[in-house]
């Protein structure tokens, strides 16, 4: 039975390796709590409280206080560097006018391109200085002291970013009104102070004149401040150029805060809980909810999906229309009823992800990878499907769509290869589903130019008995353009395709570069291989065919690949075996098989022997058909040993294909025409296909 914490308080409270599966903690305070690696898959944290306790939130709040006095009292310094600019002695003034150009350059390119950028033109700036001969002793120590300010001014700005965003009431306490009015009032009229880097850099000077070494500490120390506060504002608005600032102070705002690093939330519910300063790193998250839930930016994210802001917006408000997230790392996130019409997932990674009811109409999934993902309920009407990476674990039942695009649009075709392709035509319920899947699964054997059909049968042959674990089994021809085939097989769960394909190929390349005669050779030793290369001379000629997309398939799904790899049910070639020994093998394959039990009621044997017969004896088939004929009785005959086997029915009721579309080319006086209308009908039913 699942535990239930829901309502209580659970303030630094110790769950570290835990198995809560399933616990209720909705309405909880777990500030400060650790659920470092616990197990909470399918847990309920909705409405539940986390982040800081109060001694925790007084502790830093004092720690960025200080640091503040601190930073303040070496911008101070820099300050006093500065109005050496008006010393009477030459060598102060040259390291004032440095320092002067160091700040300007770190104000201008850190306002503009933020800190990390701030930091490298100053390092620029000391390297340019250097090698133009200005290191004199000023200098070097006002370099020195500027680097040491720069760090705790970095550490300010993130105590700030901490103190504004996480404990402004204690701020408040600390500080008293009117200092956090007038805080406010610094912050909004920042923007103007810093409009330029020149004009505050003037300032400084200015005031460094008028009121010597004093009044520039003063003025050092307030611009410096000044500048801290911008940068801490910039940066807890969201504003990327300063995302290290805010990643720092998020990082610190986290020490002591609710830790689920390492735990399991699969399926866990945050829907309406309060998140700030929570660790999530390492932090399995397939399938968690976060419906409304507050302050998820100021967590501690990790690698996980919500270190982007934009996706944590949609984690919370469920809308993402016409959105873009090209090439996101989304696996395992839950979009359960989001409505992401229009949107942008194209090279997006979302397996595993719950998308059951999503509005994805007109969404562009190019290459978008689906794996295991819930699409159930979904509607994709419009959706752009070019190369999405569905697979045979994709649940698609229910998917609401209408029609959909196999190709991404152009300006030139802004509807590429509409699905249906009556643009009046729309899919029922369910028929996207079953439209789609065929194309699950298969080992994809696509031949580009100067198809050799007999080298394609014999490499195929051979990579089935290579691997009867993989059960191949060919599902579909596809013809591409006048020379280009792509042989679909299905395969066994967990099949290596791609040792597969590589194994095929090198078997094919081999046998493509033998002589007919050789190939020849090969052929005769095992007559079904010719089975399957007449097949694909047949659908390269003139294939009997249907469309899946924008490809045109020959429809050979009843070709069965088993134990020994006979390729069965597809019609022979003659032209390795002659007919009084092909009709010889018919007969001792049919002395294998039992007599009718009822004389007045002819069994397979007596109907095949029937068939055999009325083939032989035709005056209207040629000998080559009358060879292929012969193969598809044999065919028939070494199936009904075990006539109600699966497997042996689909390769009998291929073989009754083959013979029909044999004998449809005859005239309707034909004996056989009447014999096979007769006996094809009788021998599908002893076989259960009636």
């Amino acid at each position: 039975m699942a535990l239930d914490f829901s309502g209580q308080n659970l303030q630094g409270r110790n769950f570290k390796g835990q198995d809560l599966a399933g616990a209720n903690f909705s309405y909880a305070d777990i500030r400060g709590a650790n659920f470092t690696n616990a197990n909470l898959t399918g847990a309920n944290f909705s409405h539940a409280k986390a982040g800081l306790q109060r001694r925790w939130v007084i502790f830093l709040v004092l720690v960025s206080w200080l640091l503040s006095g601190l930073s303040g009292f070496l911008w101070a310094f820099n300050g006093y560097l500065v109005s050496l600019i008006f010393d009477s002695k030459l060598d102060n003034q040259i390291g004032g006018w440095i320092t002067l150009i160091v700040l300007i350059v770190f104000f201008f390119v850190t306002i503009r391109q933020g800190i990390a950028a701030g930091l490298g033109a100053f390092a620029v700036t000391i390297a340019f200085l250097v090698a133009a001969g200005t290191g004199n002793a000023i200098f070097i120590a006002g370099a020195a002291a500027f680097a040491v300010a720069l760090a705790v001014a970095l550490a300010f700005a993130v105590a700030l970013a901490f103190a504004f965003a996480f404990a402004f009431a204690f701020a408040f306490a600390f500080a008293g009104a009117g200092a956090v009015a007038g805080a406010g009032a610094v912050t909004i009229a920042v923007a103007f102070a810093f409009a330029g880097a020149g004009a505050v850099a003037i300032a400084v000077a200015f005031a460094f004149a008028v009121a010597g070494a004093i009044a520039g500490a003063v003025a050092g120390a307030g611009a410096g401040t000044l500048f801290n506060i911008y940068i801490s504002w910039r940066a807890m608005k969201g504003d990327e150029k300063h995302s290290l600032v805010r990643n720092i102070a998020v990082t610190f705002a986290a020490t002591g805060g609710t830790s689920f690093r390492g735990a399991d939330l699969t399926n866990a519910d945050f829907t309406k809980a309060t998140l700030k300063s929570t660790d999530f790193r390492n932090t399995i998250l397939i399938c968690s909810r976060w419906h409304q839930a507050k302050m998820l930016d100021r967590v501690r994210p990790g690698s996980t999906y919500l270190q982007n802001s934009q996706v944590r917006q949609l984690l919370i408000t469920g809308q993402g229309q016409d959105k873009n997230f090209y090439r996101e790392n989304l696996r395992g996130i839950n979009l359960q009823s989001a409505n992401l019409a229009d949107a942008s997932f194209i090279g997006a990674d979302l397996s595993e992800a719950n998308l059951q009811d999503a509005d994805l109409s007109r969404a562009k999934l190019k290459q978008t990878q689906l794996d295991d993902t819930d699409l159930t309920g979904a509607t994709l009407t419009g959706a752009y499907i070019e190369d999405w990476g569905i697979t045979n674990t994709t649940k698609l039942h229910g998917v609401r769509c209408e029609y959909v695009f196999m190709h991404f649009p152009t300006k030139e075709d802004p509807d590429p290869l509409r699905k249906p392709d009556n643009k009046q035509e729309k899919f029922a319920i369910g028929d996207f589903a079953d439209f789609i899947k065929p194309i699950f699964d298969t080992l994809d054997l696509y031949h580009n130019q100067g198809v050799d059909p007999r080298a394609v049968a014999i490499a195929f042959k051979n990579l089935a008995e290579n691997h009867p674990e993989a059960e191949l089994e060919i599902v579909a021809m596809e013809k591409r353009g006048d020379d280009k085939i792509l042989l679909r097989a299905k395969t066994a769960a967990g099949s290596d395709k791609s040792q597969l394909s590589a194994e095929y190929f090198d078997d094919y390349n081999q046998l493509k570069a033998l002589s007919q005669s050789q190939q020849l050779l090969l052929v005769a030793k095992d007559s079904y291989i010719s089975d399957l290369k007449n097949m694909i001379t047949t659908a390269l000629g003139h294939p009997k065919s249907y469309t899946q997309g924008n490809t045109i398939m020959s429809d050979i799904s009843g070709i069965n690949i088993q134990g020994s790899s006979n390729v069965s049910g597809i019609a022979g070639n003659s032209s390795v075996a002659n007919l009084g020994t092909i009709s010889g093998n018919v007969s001792i394959a049919l002395t294998q098989l039992p007599d009718s039990p009822d004389a007045e009621k002819p069994g397979i044997k007596e109907l095949l022997s029937q068939l055999q017969d009325a083939i032989i004896q035709s005056t209207y088939l040629p000998e080559e058909e009358k060879a292929e004929a012969l193969e598809q009785v044999k065919t028939l005959a070494e199936a009904g040993k075990n006539p109600q086997e699966s497997t042996k029915q689909k390769t009998a009721k291929t073989a009754i294909t083959m013979l029909k579309g044999i004998f449809t080319g005859l005239p309707a006086v034909a004996s056989l025409v009447e014999a096979g209308n007769k006996l094809l009908p009788a021998i599908a039913k002893l076989f259960g296909l009636g």
